[in-house]
């Protein structure tokens, strides 16, 4: 298994087109790290540049501390799984999965104890003699990642694998994989997915990928932490709507005061509320961006409020009601404010609501950027 390393990586095409730039990151051996991002933002393009299926036009990649920028796809000992399971139709599961290694010329006792001992841990062993067309979606990805741990590779790379299953299986091939990890702690898996629900679950830490501000074309790294970390204190605006579901709301205010505790009046809001984010007395009258989560407003109980509105749709969807308001100004340019309370509350369409937060889930973004962080 493996540590890898990418320093100032970038992707340009045609000699102009730069898709990718300034990818710094190091990854531990035995992580699983998950690649998310808006599409086309470069997930898949940076995880071929790893196999070697893409050339990296500028920086360096290190596996195990040796540079492999030229090296072949076959000598980098990694293992790739596809979003299309790639099996061949006339081969059995066990042909399929040990079909790499007969044509390396692996023993043939060595390449039963792999195959074996791959399809227990997938739970493929009563499969091993049949056809790929005799078997479910899940159990044909599971084949396509068992023909990879067969390999023992130094890097477990997994390209969207679960894109092509329907919302059920998904899920239950998500469990396989998360159960699949925890059977092989030392393996380094790399996993791209456009599903934040995906990485939010499987991920050791999860790069985002961004639109860098002052090039259409880049793409570069917006954050890099774990799960928690990301939706607790999010580095930017970005990252913060993107990780969460529905995403955070935004809202315009103004710091009225500084401190340990900062208070805020919010253009939606009445009064003062408060976040727990430190300021310092030049920061009165700055501008910012509040943010809060869907999951975090809580009724007004009189006193100050972050955002009042006329409920325009309810949407209860059994443990929890989504609030969708309208904009308190018609020409109010913020995007809609979403509120999820827990329960089943439909009666509150067409009723005017109070809603604020904790100050410890109250954000503040000033150009783009939290404050947290400065």
């Amino acid at each position: 298994m493996a540590d890898l390393k990418l320093t100032d990586v970038a992707k340009v095409y045609g000699g102009s087109v730069e898709v990718l730039k300034d990818i710094n990151l190091d990854i531990k051996q035995g992580e699983l790290i998950v690649f998310v991002g808006p599409s086309g933002c470069g997930k898949s393009t940076l995880l071929r540049m790893i196999a070697g299926l893409e050339t990296i036009t500028g920086g360096e990649l290190q596996i195990d501390g040796q540079v492999v920028n030229n090296m072949p796809p076959a000598q980098r000992g990694i293992a790739m799984v596809f979003q299309s399971y790639a099996l061949y139709p006339h081969m059995t599961v066990r042909e399929n999965m040990s079909f790499a290694m007969k044509l390396a010329k692996k023993p043939k006792a060595e390449i039963e104890a792999a195959v074996n001992k791959a399809a227990k841990i997938l739970q493929l062993e009563e499969y091993l003699d049949r056809l790929p067309k005799a078997l479910s979606g899940g159990q044909r990805q599971r084949v396509a990642i068992g023909r990879s741990i067969v390999r023992d590779p130094k890097v477990y790379l997994f390209d969207e694998p679960l894109s092509n299953l329907d919302a059920a299986l998904r899920v239950a091939t998500r469990i396989e994989i998360a159960q699949l990890k925890e059977s092989m702690p030392d393996s380094t898996m790399i996993y791209v997915t456009h599903d934040q629900v995906e990485a939010m679950t499987l991920a050791s830490r999860i790069v985002v990928l961004d639109a860098l501000k002052d090039n259409n074309y880049s793409h570069s790294i917006a954050q890099v932490g774990t799960p928690l970390e990301l939706y607790e204190t999010p580095e930017n605006e970005f990252v913060a709507q993107f990780i969460g579901s529905p995403a955070m709301n935004l809202m315009a205010g103004e710091i009225v005061e500084t401190g340990d505790r900062t208070g805020v009046t919010v253009n939606d809001g009445s009064g003062v509320i408060y976040s727990d984010i430190k300021t310092q007395a030049a920061d009165k009258g700055l501008k910012v961006n509040v943010g809060i989560r869907p999951e975090d407003f809580v009724p007004a109980e009189g006193g100050a409020y972050a955002f009042s509105g006329t409920v325009q749709i309810a949407e209860a969807l059994g443990e929890v009601t989504l609030l969708y308001f309208e904009p308190p100004k018609a020409d109010d340019d913020t995007k809609t404010v979403i509120a999820k309370m827990p329960g089943i509350h439909k009666s509150m369409r067409g009723q005017e609501v109070h809603l604020t937060a904790d100050p410890a889930k109250v954000h503040l973004f000033s150009n783009g950027k939290s404050l947290y962080y400065r």
